[in-house]
């Protein structure tokens, strides 16, 4: 079972998701030309969108690690098309021969099952994160499929929500913004607020609106809320950071920033800082630059044979990883040990933010 007390207020446990090197990402590198009998794997990251700040640093994670490991990297954006993210990867494996190590967050949780079987049966190494379905199990593609890593989108939607509620006095009306709602993460976000109103009778969700974790949505959609609800709206639950920026940019378009608190998920830059200055009430971060590097990292160990995975336990196959809170109590030393200060993760350690296996 997953250890409950994962989402932690240490702000030591996570390094720097952030965010310093984001607008550095924002070009995707071009495919190389890659001999098919090469020594050396490619390493290739898989993501939705460099647009999105999260993603990002995802990638600059994967370049530290590529860089540190002294591999080539590629990285592909599917830019929320789940036949362009499917058919760039199988480019990448008909370019490398299979001689190479995916790290893949799916762009909807169905692409998860042909990206699995194109990297299996090119036998390269995939890593899958957040999103892939029940029914899909990495024991089943042995050993090509390595590890499924997700962080626990109940656990976060509850937390981030009792903190809302405590910061608005325990009643009155909230709005939530969900994500792209097929996908593993916004589900159980939801289902997380969903258990936390049920706790709260004071409290009454107002409205509830996918913005498919788009600031610019959210943005929209705030402005059409707060048109409709107006002084009702006494605080908003955001699915992602993302969001919940659009969301902040519309209250501050009302002077009303700081006086309707936001919460959301993921620890970019943009809500650290508004966590310091009380727009935010909290965020909580799955670490992306851990997730871009320790994706790749899992996947050449095993591609190399520095452990078997067939011989792991369940919980290093289909692992949640530790998340943290990020909250006024310990914003600041969070800033200044994973914002101010340089990365430092140990890619030997695969598995040291193992937290569970994944709930079935």
């Amino acid at each position: 079972m997953k250890d409950r007390t994962s989402l932690t207020l240490s702000g030591t446990v996570s390094r720097r998701t952030l965010m310093m090197g984001a607008t550095a990402g924002m070009a995707v590198l071009a495919m190389p030309r890659v001999l098919r009998a090469q020594e050396k794997p490619t390493l290739v990251t898989s993501i939705r969108s460099l647009s999105n700040p999260y993603h990002a640093v995802w990638k600059t994670g994967a370049e530290a690690y590529a860089k540190w490991a002294g591999l080539e990297h590629v990285t592909l954006v599917s830019e929320g098309n789940s036949e362009k993210g499917i058919a760039d990867i199988k480019a990448m494996l008909a370019k490398t021969g299979g001689n190479m190590v995916l790290n893949s967050d799916p762009n909807d949780t169905p692409d998860a099952r042909p990206i699995v079987e194109a990297c299996a049966k090119a036998g390269a190494y995939v890593v899958t994160q957040w999103n892939k379905p029940g029914d899909l199990h990495p024991k089943d593609f042995n050993p090509n499929y390595v590890s499924h890593i997700e962080f626990d989108g109940i656990e976060s939607g509850k937390t981030i929500a009792e903190i809302l509620f405590k910061t608005i006095g325990g009643k009155g009306g909230i709005v939530a913004l969900g994500g792209l709602i097929s996908t593993t993460a916004a589900i159980e976000r939801k289902k997380g607020l969903d258990a936390a109103l049920a706790a709260n009778p004071d409290i009454k969700l107002l409205d509830f609106q996918v913005a498919n974790w788009k600031s610019t949505e959210a943005f929209d959609l705030m402005g059409n809320l707060l048109t409709r609800f107006g002084d009702d709206i006494k605080g908003i639950w955001a699915a992602n950071d993302d969001m919940g920026s659009g969301a902040l940019e519309a209250l501050r378009a009302e002077n009303l920033a700081g006086k309707v608190p936001i919460v959301g998920v993921d620890g970019i830059k943009t809500a650290v800082d508004a966590v310091r200055t009380g727009e935010f009430a909290c965020t909580v971060t799955s670490d992306p630059f851990w997730q871009g590097g320790m994706g790749l990292a899992i996947g050449y160990n095993a591609k190399i044979g520095k452990f078997d995975p067939v011989k792991e336990p369940p919980e290093h196959r289909e692992f949640y990883g530790k998340a943290v809170l990020i909250s006024h109590d310990n914003v600041e030393e969070y800033y200044k040990t994973n914002v101010d200060a340089k990365p430092e993760i140990d890619w030997n350690d695969l598995w040291g933010r193992v937290t569970g296996a994944i709930r079935t």
